[in-house]
């Protein structure tokens, strides 16, 4: 009130004289306007903020999902187990636990018809996916010669050499039951993972179990059975971020495995893409170190030399040779 009564007296020693319903309506209005400029403001498509943006795929949370464990994960762990003062058993029958070998629960399956409550006809009606007991026991978790966790130290190894985001694409040369290839799948895209086996007996463990057991059927992988170095199944026109093969060109003649690669080139990303291969490249290195060289350079291809990886769980490391196309 005293600014208004200061205002008038101001206007009146000019000869200018305001009313009160004027100052009301110029009041009014000016509000009206800021009103509608600050509303065109807060709903215009302004570019966001750097620190705003998505640098993975569009809708996607996980771009900078973080793969291996960390120091800080383990000591967490480490820490949790002595304050819950944890210490390893032999794993033998007691109370409240019902400890079973893997030949004892399939037996079981066999003679309990899968354990069901069900009487009769009832008894095999109530699956949506049946699945073979001697999948549903596992077995083929000893099928490759050592433990079932190595798979998560080759995923986080080849993941985080090749830079992989969730929007990559990867092919694996033998996936077998997917003891990798699981990671792959849950940490991409769906539709991204591509495999070629040969295997009948890995597929079926794959398809029937691993899958539908992790909740991955949903991410769709393409795998396709040949034995033949054959890829036009996965499309002509696909680029991978990452072409791997874990310990399969070991057991394929060398021509066998040149007829792959050469075919493999042309389908990974020149300079960014990588292709890996455990164990050893007898395949290259038989031809002699030169020559070796020689015709990877033909192909448009540069070897990045051997590296290794420590296993999380077990005493055990992985030896991996890296590529990749330097032609575009």
């Amino acid at each position: 009130m005293a600014v208004l009564s200061s205002f008038s007296s101001s206007a009146m020693q000019k000869g200018i004289v305001v009313t009160i319903p004027v100052l009301f309506l110029t009041a009014s209005l000016s509000a009206l306007i800021f009103f509608i400029i600050s509303s065109s403001l807060s709903s215009c498509s302004c570019p966001s903020s750097p620190s705003s943006q998505n640098h993975g795929i569009v809708g996607d949370a996980r771009s900078e999902e973080r793969i291996s464990t960390s120091r800080e994960d383990i000591d967490w762990v480490k820490d949790l187990i002595r304050s819950n003062g944890l210490h390893m058993h032999e794993n033998v029958l007691r109370k409240g636990i019902n400890p079973r070998t893997r030949e004892q629960q399939l037996q079981d399956l066999i003679q309990y018809k899968g354990i069901s409550h069900y009487e009769g006809d009832e008894a095999s009606n109530h699956t949506a996916l049946p699945c073979p007991g001697e999948l549903l026991v596992e077995e083929h978790h000893s099928n490759y010669g050592e433990p079932w966790a190595g798979g998560r130290d080759v995923f986080e190894f080849l993941a985080e050499a090749s830079r992989l985001k969730p929007n990559a694409r990867v092919l694996e040369i033998g996936c077998g039951t997917l003891r990798v290839g699981l990671h792959f799948i849950r940490y991409l895209n769906p539709g991204s993972f591509h495999c070629l086996e040969k295997d009948e007996l890995s597929l079926m463990a794959a398809l029937r179990y691993e899958l539908p057991s992790q909740g991955l059927l949903h991410k769709r992988p393409l795998i396709v059975r040949g034995d033949d170095m054959e890829f036009s199944k996965f499309g002509s026109d696909v680029a991978y971020d990452l072409i791997y093969a874990s310990a399969v060109f070991l057991h394929m003649p060398d021509e066998l495995v040149w007829t792959g690669v050469e075919r493999l080139v042309d389908k990974l990303k020149p300079y960014e893409g990588r292709m890996f291969v455990s164990h050893n490249i007898k395949f290259c290195t038989r031809l002699g170190g030169e020559k070796c060289t020689e015709r990877l350079a033909s192909l448009g291809l540069e070897s990045l030399g051997k590296q290794t990886h420590d296993s999380l769980l077990f005493n055990h490391y992985e030896i991996w040779f890296g590529f990749r196309r330097i032609k575009g």
